[in-house]
C-alpha cells in the first residue's frame, strides 16, 4: 500500500512531472535514481543524520538521493492539515522528493493563499493552506 500510494502521488498530474518533467517507476535495481523511505521516527533520525529530526520530522537529500519518510508524520500527519491525512501523506511524498530533486524551503507568499509545497508545513503553513502538490 505505502509503495502504490508513493506512486500514485508521485505521478500525478500535479506532481513533479509537471514541474519538473520527470517519472517515477518502481525498481528492485540497486541503482535506482532515487530512493523513498518509510521509516520509525528513531530510523528516520539515523538515515537523516547529521539533520535534527527529533523523532518528528522527515527528510529529503539530493546527495544520497533518498527522501526519508518519518512513520509517525505517514500515520497521524501534521497540525495544519487537521484530520485530512490524506492530503498531509500527498505533501510528505512530494516536499522530501522535492528535495531529491534539488529544490529548497520556500515562504507562504501571502495569507490565505495556497502554500507551495516546500513550505516547511509539517511545522506551519505559515498562514497559508495546506497543499500537497507542486502543481495544484
Amino acid at each position: 500500500m505505502f509503495a502504490q500510494a508513493v506512486l500514485a502521488t508521485l505521478n500525478d498530474p500535479r506532481g513533479w512531472g509537471a514541474t519538473d518533467g520527470v517519472t517515477f517507476s518502481r525498481t528492485a535495481a540497486d541503482d535506482a535514481s532515487i530512493r523513498v523511505v518509510l521509516a520509525s521516527p528513531v530510523t528516520t533520525d539515523r538515515l537523516c543524520a547529521p539533520l535534527q529530526t527529533e523523532s518528528l520530522y522527515s527528510c529529503g537529500s539530493s546527495a544520497s538521493g533518498t527522501a526519508v519518510l518519518n512513520f509517525h508524520r505517514w500515520v497521524s500527519g501534521a497540525a495544519d492539515f487537521g484530520d485530512d491525512v490524506a492530503t498531509y501523506r500527498q505533501y510528505l511524498v512530494n516536499h522530501e522528493v522535492g528535495h531529491v530533486l534539488g529544490h529548497g524551503h520556500e515562504s507562504c507568499p501571502a495569507p490565505g493563499a495556497v502554500a507551495p509545497v516546500m513550505v516547511q508545513q509539517t511545522i506551519t503553513t505559515e498562514g497559508c493552506l495546506p497543499n500537497g502538490w507542486p502543481s495544484p
